[in-house]
């Protein structure tokens, strides 16, 4: 058993969302915390994301709730229609009868308000010491902790190491192995201002767009001033998962056929970044010893489900809870969160791939997906929407 006393910091590798929220969830079981980002700086990449309440229940448990709220903005629905005739597929109302629902809204917020609001609740503690362009190399561990040693050949000693290193995870590659499912499928992603935005699409909600073989997404950011624009399109070429500048011309050429209201989104961005997307198979073992995997590092997904940022936020809230039903005891601690953790982010990782099916539909397939939703009630999406929606940290654990 650990004492949170001890000179030695908990790790984690990476210091995007998943790894702040698990050293505030450590800082908050009275560890010290050493952050490890391969990155030159601490901050985030990206335009907006989606919050449900099992967002904002995860930020409340790790006392940043009210530095996301602020950031937020509250849509007042969601809503599909199709890209190709202007169908509306379906619309459910996120309003007072959803937050009566399930406790707390669903809001839009930038990628960078949300690393922004962990990042005070981490600073504010004292406990976390960060060391930028440090990538972790190797790993190993004995009865009493884990040293990891990073490219310029440090060795870094601590009670434990959470691998919160996203995708391409260091962590995982040397405890799983495993490979990467690419997809073929591109998002393209820019944040537009709202004066350059079209009037007929400033509605307050996260719209989804849905036409074959592609889909588009517009919200509101920032009180309004600005918009998330996402595009995806089923790639013509070989995939390789990564990140670059997008080019206007590539993206133009997949919307053919969309209808023009939904088409102008792809012209209005003046610059784009480009995602090739991909998955992994779910796993059952994320925790070896003292090291466990968190976020995209153990369960990354494709983005159909809006639920990668808010699973490695409930992950590091549930791996808080764990340790402290174990008095702090890694290895057993490790093995809760493991166990309560597994299937609720593999069902995420295969229905964010149905998702995408569902919005990609072509020929009977769509007449399919656009009969899917008629005529039900807010109450029924309620319903349908409760194992996702209903997660809060008293109901986190497996029975242990």
């Amino acid at each position: 058993m650990t004492s949170p006393s001890q000179e030695l910091p908990v790790l984690v590798a990476g210091g995007g969302i998943g790894g702040l929220a698990a050293a505030l969830a450590l800082v908050r079981q009275g560890f010290r915390v050493k952050v490890l980002e391969q990155a030159p700086e601490i901050g985030e990449i990206g335009a907006g994301m989606q919050l449900g309440p099992n967002a904002f229940h995860a930020f409340d448990a790790l006392g940043v709730g009210e530095q996301a709220r602020s950031r937020a903005v509250y849509t007042d629905f969601m809503v599909m229609h199709d890209a190709l005739d202007e169908y509306q597929v379906g619309k459910i109302p996120t309003g007072e009868a959803f937050r009566q629902r399930f406790g707390n809204p669903y809001a839009v917020i930038h990628r960078a308000d949300a690393h922004g609001s962990l990042l005070e609740g981490v600073q504010a503690s004292g406990q976390i010491q960060f060391l930028t362009s440090t990538r972790v190399e190797r790993i190993e561990q004995d009865a009493a902790g884990v040293t990891v040693h990073d490219q310029h050949g440090k060795a870094h000693r601590g009670l434990a190491l959470i691998g919160a290193d996203g995708v391409k995870s260091v962590v995982r590659q040397q405890f799983v192995g495993d490979e990467a499912r690419v997809t073929g499928h591109v998002v393209y992603r820019a944040v537009v201002d709202k004066a350059d935005f079209p009037e007929d699409l400033r509605w307050n909600a996260a719209s989804i767009w849905v036409g074959p073989n592609c889909h588009l997404v517009h919200y509101p950011l920032r009180g309004g001033e600005q918009y998330n624009v996402v595009v995806t399109f089923h790639s013509r070429d070989a995939e390789e998962w990564g990140v670059k500048e997008g080019s206007k011309e590539e993206v133009q050429s997949y919307f053919q056929g969309i209808v023009p209201r939904a088409r102008q989104l792809i012209d209005l961005p003046k610059s784009w970044k480009r995602w090739a997307t991909a998955d992994r198979e779910p796993i059952g073992q994320w925790s070896y010893g003292r090291v466990t995997l968190l976020g995209d590092a153990a369960h990354p997904t494709t983005q159909y489900m809006a639920q990668g940022a808010c699973m490695a936020i409930e992950d590091a809230v549930t791996l808080g809870e764990a340790l402290r039903v174990n008095h702090n005891d890694f290895e057993k601690a490790f093995d809760l969160y493991q166990r309560s953790r597994v299937a609720r982010t593999a069902r995420i990782v295969l229905s964010s791939r149905e998702m995408g099916r569902i919005y990609h539909a072509s020929g009977v397939e769509r007449l399919v997906r656009n009969d899917l939703w008629r005529d039900r009630s807010p109450e029924r999406f309620y319903d349908a929407m409760e194992w996702l929606y209903g997660w809060n940290v008293e109901n986190c654990l497996a029975p242990h």
